[in-house]
């Protein structure tokens, strides 16, 4: 089975504890889409400017990742600039330039409307209908959204959340979205809303599944150094839409095998700046540390 994502495409410039980089590749639908490609192919929709380096657009075509759908305007690319504390935790946005990514209206190409599993990376809501409005008969459909959208697009988020299966936010948006502190009832105010599953991203301390089943906890990998927190909950949602994607189905028990994936691919993230890391693992680095999530979580 396919995955289609879509969102956005970056370049970023990133300062942490451990060094700092510039230019380098970045965006929601980058890290999910490379994510995703361990276990399923990718359709890709994002839009980058003139000035986007032809060898990040490389990147994409060996690893499974189908970029008809990936659209060059006239204009600059989207560029992030930010810089991490000894707390990485917390950061600081030193520049957002939305350029190209500021005209961008999501257009599938025909092949890509049939797709059964669909990942809304982190774009207006309004957007993200309209990519909802264009596929035909999706089978499973997964979409982030943050703070901002709650704060100033809510009539359109609440729209997507009635169209969707899975809702991935994280726990101050989470708080923020159903008004409640306790994790524990904002999960279960989701629910109500008719989603499948809800899954609340708590960064270094992972993620919590809320689904119709039951709660399930998937932590994060124990990792000694962290050298770059960004994309690491991209990462996350790529991994899980793409597990379940090759898992064809959609029951609890997936659903968190797809959790501890995501978490497993998080963590390969965060051990290098930008893809550097994500792109040189194989299949066979990931299932070793399946199984060493396994062991964390077993008594």
């Amino acid at each position: 089975m396919k995955v289609l994502i879509v969102g956005s495409i970056a370049l970023d410039s990133i300062e942490t504890p451990a060094g700092k980089v510039a230019e380098v590749l970045g965006g929601a639908a980058t890290y999910s889409s490379v994510a995703a490609s361990f276990f399923a192919p990718v359709q890709l929709v994002g839009v980058v400017g003139e000035d986007f380096p032809k060898r990040h657009e490389k990147i994409f075509r060996p690893r499974k990742i189908d970029t008809l759908g990936l659209e060059r305007l006239p204009g600059k690319t989207f560029r992030w600039a930010g810089k991490y504390f000894s707390d990485l935790n917390q950061r600081e946005t030193l520049l957002t330039e939305l350029n190209v990514f500021d005209r961008f209206s999501p257009v599938l190409p025909e092949s890509y409307r049939g797709t059964n599993y669909i990942f809304l990376a982190n774009i207006h809501p309004a957007l993200q209908l309209k990519v909802l409005d264009q596929v035909k008969s999706p089978k499973l459909i997964v979409a982030d959204t943050m703070n901002l959208w709650i704060a100033t697009a809510l009539e359109d988020l609440n729209k997507l959340i009635a169209r969707i299966d899975i809702l991935m936010l994280n726990d101050e948006e989470a708080r923020m979205l159903t008004g409640e502190y306790s994790l524990a009832k904002a999960g279960k105010k989701l629910l109500g809303r008719g989603l499948l599953a809800a899954v609340i991203k708590r960064g270094e301390h992972g993620a919590t599944v809320f689904h119709k089943q039951g709660v399930f906890f998937a932590p994060a990998y124990p990792l000694e150094d962290v050298k770059d927190p960004t994309g690491a909950g991209d990462s996350f949602a790529g991994g899980f839409v793409g597990y379940l994607a090759r898992s064809g189905k959609k029951t609890f028990s997936e659903i968190k095998r797809a959790a501890i994936y995501g978490s497993v691919l998080a963590s390969f993230t965060v051990q290098e700046f930008s893809l550097k890391r994500l792109l040189s693992i194989k299949p066979v680095d990931i299932e070793k540390r399946f199984r060493e999530f396994k062991k964390l979580v077993s008594f």
